[in-house]
């Protein structure tokens, strides 16, 4: 067990560090919006969480790197201290791109030297949920890298294979469920967030859920409708949102002399109309689904089905608000702030996206965003 545990450290570690191979120094740095951090930011605070959350408290006489990483790298944790200002994580120069990697071998020393030693299956969780949040910022630094990238009218090329927005849909049709009682929520031994569980019975009525998600080309009809003209298609919310930022696409699109391009990790791409839409909202999601005289799945009816689906190109939009399950309790200390206090004014997405490290995501994983966030690699899926 500790010896897998710690080969799944070094694999995690050494992800994070691989996808940061394609920058230059300059791109390390800057942070365009207060939802999206730059890249050396994430390379700190997920350091931070293992030094802070597992070294100073489980390793006897262990010396923290520096005694101000706490406060620059502590992203929302109200328990562990005070924290440097969110909007300005791009506007530090200091500590240097290269202080911060010599901060993240530093902890790794120390932490392969604590896993080569008996854990308890307390501190084993710990070490395999910081593991989990790394992977989680995996995701974020790629989907804020496009984020700031995509501000630079040069469309910069972050690597010219990784374009992660051309997946094709591998069926069509639809599928029909009866109306039962489903269990939802995680079953098994293996990881889990504390927001997945416990399992507890759901009914459902019938339903008929889409093969396939919505494409660019299905989501450019709805455009040349007039969709984003025609109000009685979004909550009003969603058309406040429309209209108070202009929005006429999805994000990254782009009109240039009368055709549709896209901003891709790879460059600006001419759109393709067989791939699967991306960077939609929650708003924009719903809209469609109206429009095509459809709806969202619930994320129940999205688990019930998820067996019977392709799915994991795209965190796929859910007309279910972000709750805790029956049981739900927060956990004590640090750990009880990473999912519990965001269960208000956000969305479920279900599956996962390609930007989602390879067994990070299972039917039961709950992601959220609140329902104007398009930044992540968002899809549509229909039900009716």
């Amino acid at each position: 067990m500790a010896e897998s545990l710690a080969a799944s450290f070094e694999a995690v570690r050494q992800r994070t560090e691989a996808l940061c191979s394609p920058l230059n120094i300059e791109d390390y740095i800057p942070q365009a919006v207060e939802f999206a951090s730059p890249p050396r930011w994430h390379l700190a605070h997920v350091t931070w969480f293992f030094e802070t959350m597992i070294l100073q408290k489980y390793q006897p006489d262990y010396q923290v790197f520096h005694e101000d990483f706490n406060f620059l790298f502590n992203s929302y944790y109200q328990s562990a201290g005070e924290r440097a200002v969110r909007a300005q994580r791009g506007v530090m120069t200091r500590p240097t791109v290269d202080e911060v990697y010599q901060y993240r071998h530093y902890v790794d020393q120390h932490m392969i030297a604590f896993l080569s030693q008996p854990l308890t299956d307390e501190v084993s969780a710990l070490v395999t949920l910081g593991l989990n949040h790394e992977q989680q910022h995996q995701e974020l630094l790629l989907m804020d890298l496009k984020y700031v990238f995509s501000l630079n009218p040069l469309f910069p090329v972050y690597d010219a294979d990784k374009n992660l927005v051309a997946d094709h849909n591998t069926q069509q049709g639809w599928l029909s469920f009866g109306e039962d009682l489903y269990t939802i929520g995680y079953q098994g031994d293996g990881f889990c967030f504390d927001n997945e569980v416990s399992p507890h019975k759901v009914y459902l009525q019938d339903f008929e859920i889409s093969k396939s998600l919505v494409t660019n080309g299905e989501y450019l009809e709805f455009i040349e409708a007039g969709g984003y003209q025609q109000f009685n298609h979004w909550l009003d919310e969603g058309w406040s949102w429309v209209q108070a930022n202009e929005i006429r696409a999805p994000l990254y699109w782009h009109k240039i002399d009368g055709e549709w391009f896209y901003y891709t990790l790879a460059g600006l791409k001419k759109l393709d109309p067989e791939s699967i839409v991306c960077h939609v909202s929650y708003y924009e999601a719903n809209a469609y689904a109206a429009w095509k005289g459809c709806r969202l799945p619930t994320e129940f009816e999205w688990e019930a089905a998820s067996g019977a689906l392709d799915w994991g190109t795209r965190w796929e939009c859910t007309s279910s608000p972000y709750q805790a399950y029956p049981g739900f309790c927060i956990s004590e200390g640090a750990v009880g702030e990473y999912n519990g206090k965001f269960m208000i004014n956000q969305m479920v997405l279900r599956g996962g996206a390609s930007v989602t490290p390879a067994g990070h995501s299972r039917p039961t994983y709950r992601n959220f965003f609140h329902p104007q966030m398009r930044w992540q690699f968002s899809g549509i899926r229909l039900v009716k």
